[in-house]
């Protein structure tokens, strides 16, 4: 996958990075992955970039702690099970409200998406459209979930500069 690729290229440019390791992130739980992100200070200069569960996980906690300000966040291919389909035993972890006013608490969000993703995270990133303002979408075509099967290599060169600009 690209989170190692993309950790080493930040890391060159002396940016500290960190890719959470979430227990069972099949079977998502909010009271864990809220705690393992807990660990770290968030501040304005922290850079969050969230694929898929993730994604969804960085809208919810981010609309939950109004209080917070961070810096740039980059939800790449967001899900949040919109169909509430139990297959993906979710439990509670998408039950939330969308903050609309969430970008002015952030130095942006810009939302990555694939036309050819799956119906529930282009429905997802519908729902982050009609509910969050003044996000920035940048639509790819024919890059699938953006795992490796999909980009067939482990660089993801549009999200590193993404996260570079300024």
């Amino acid at each position: 996958h690209w989170f190692p690729w993309l950790s080493k290229q930040l890391m060159l440019k002396d940016i500290f990075t960190v890719a959470l390791e979430i227990p069972t992130p099949w079977q998502p739980r909010y009271a864990i992955w809220k705690k393992e992100l807990e660990r770290f200070e968030l501040t304005p200069e922290t850079m969050l970039i969230g694929h898929s569960c993730g994604g969804g996980f960085l809208v919810r906690y981010l609309s939950e702690h109004q209080d917070l300000h961070v810096g740039k966040v980059i939800l790449v291919a967001p899900w949040t099970n919109p169909s509430n389909n139990p297959r993906s035993d979710t439990a509670d972890f998408f039950d939330f409200s969308m903050d609309r006013n969430l970008v002015s608490r952030t130095s942006g969000i810009t939302v990555f998406y694939s036309n050819n993703d799956d119906e529930s995270v282009l429905k997802t990133v519908d729902l982050i459209r009609k509910n969050i303002d003044q996000a920035t979408y940048r639509e790819f075509a024919n890059k699938g979930h953006f795992s490796l099967n999909d980009l067939g290599t482990v660089e993801f060169p549009e999200l590193l500069d993404e996260c570079l600009k300024r």
